[in-house]
């Protein structure tokens, strides 16, 4: 089942529960699903749906920050929950341990020697990733082995 499917599926089954939150959130992710299909032109695939999530997730991210340095936590705890909502259409992201072993292994492959391989460690890390971590985790764990070099 596409993700597109799936999120029709929840929605519905959101308006029958009277799940106000969720159901908000997940008609937001249709608008902008629906905007990038317009924009295309063409049907989205679920890498082009994943991106959208993604993009939002990030944003929600984001959003709790600044809620947090200005002092709303209560605003700051509503994102949270729509972010919550959101991570769960996104697979599952790995942990820090997980990130050193993969930063590893192309750190040994590509034969990097010092932080000005950087770019090209993280090029071979986040593709092989592919979403699976966050890319501020990584930059960090990619800045940390080449410095240890």
């Amino acid at each position: 089942m596409s993700l597109e499917t799936t999120l029709t599926a929840d929605m519905k089954a959101a308006m029958k529960s009277g799940d106000k939150v969720r159901l908000n959130i997940i008609r937001q992710l249709r608008s902008k699903i629906k905007d990038a299909q317009i924009e295309k032109g063409d049907a989205l695939t679920d890498e082009d749906v994943m991106v959208i999530l993604k993009r939002a997730a990030k944003q929600g991210k984001d959003a709790i920050q600044q809620f947090r340095d200005g002092g709303r936590d209560d605003r700051a705890d509503e994102e949270q929950a729509e972010l919550d909502i959101i991570e769960s259409y996104l697979p599952e992201q790995l942990g820090k341990d997980e990130i050193v072993k993969i930063v590893a292994g192309v750190v040994e492959q590509t034969g990097a020697t010092s932080m000005q391989d950087m770019g090209k460690v993280m090029g071979a890390v986040m593709a092989k990733l592919k979403g699976q971590a966050d890319g501020k985790l990584v930059q960090q764990v990619v800045r940390e082995t080449l410095t240890a070099l």
